[in-house]
């Protein structure tokens, strides 16, 4: 089940946190009052994690070019590489 975050409208309890966390189900309802201290609260936009690194992580050179993205590396101010998908082999700013 997903862990989804709440912040309080108001005032929270004294044994609160603010923003705070709710496992339910994805069909659940979204929370309308803390389970704490009852108080009014809404559902908020929290971040989530992506294995972004790694040999077969999402941002790996491979998988973007499979995915048809092209990806590039600062090599120095304003001077980039290509190590992923196509295009030129660099590119480089104005500095």
């Amino acid at each position: 089940m997903p862990i989804y975050e709440y912040e309080h409208d108001g005032s929270k309890g004294a044994g609160c946190k603010d923003p705070f966390d709710a496992v339910q189900a994805m069909s659940a309802e979204p929370l309308k009052a803390c389970p704490k201290c009852g108080g009014a609260c809404h559902r908020i936009l929290s971040t989530f994690g992506v294995n972004a690194g790694g040999k077969g992580g999402i941002l790996a050179p491979k998988n973007l070019e499979r995915h048809g993205f092209t990806q590039f590396a600062r090599k120095g101010k304003g001077y980039y590489e290509k190590t992923a998908g196509v295009g030129p082999k660099s590119i480089a700013g104005d500095e």
